[in-house]
């Protein structure tokens, strides 16, 4: 088993600090999100991967990121109350983060090194994801492209 992982602690749009050791024994898929993107509807099928699965162990954590076109612009507040009213989001979402860059949130600095991009390790846009197996290890890194619902059999693999 892999503890990597289980070290970071991310805070929560609320301000509330969670680690990830919480989600030990549990698939986890991370993803860089955006409330401005062309990729935005990405979230219905998130939140329907997160409702189909979430009894049976996947969590899904979103990660606001203003890097790409400046496409999250919100505070905290105008995140969760967009993702609310807009795709009826359930699943947690950490405050803003830097996915490239000096500023990199550690969490993202580590899975681009465990899980290596096409071209170089760097995100290329929002909505890429990681998937996280029962055990903390990085499983497989999906492109911005990726629709979730094309992440189910890598899911139903890990449960």
């Amino acid at each position: 088993m892999s503890q990597q992982f289980y070290q970071f602690n991310i805070n929560q749009l609320n301000g509330e600090e969670i680690s990830l050791s919480e989600f030990k024994g549990k698939v986890v898929l991370i993803v860089n999100t955006a409330s401005n993107c062309g990729l935005t509807y990405h979230y219905t099928g998130l939140e329907k991967l997160y409702q189909k699965y979430k009894d049976n162990g996947l969590v899904i954590i979103g990660f606001p990121c203003n890097q790409f076109g400046k496409q999250e612009p919100g505070t905290s507040e105008e995140i969760q109350e967009f993702c609310s009213t807009n795709y009826n989001v359930t699943f947690p979402l950490s405050e803003k983060i830097e996915v490239n860059g000096s500023d990199v949130h550690p969490l993202y600095k580590y899975l681009k090194k465990e899980l290596k991009g096409k071209l170089n390790n760097s995100i290329k846009w929002n909505f890429t994801k990681f998937l996280i197996d029962r055990n903390g290890v990085p499983f497989k890194r999906f492109s911005s492209t990726v629709e979730p619902e094309d992440i189910t059999p890598f899911i139903d693999q890990l449960l």
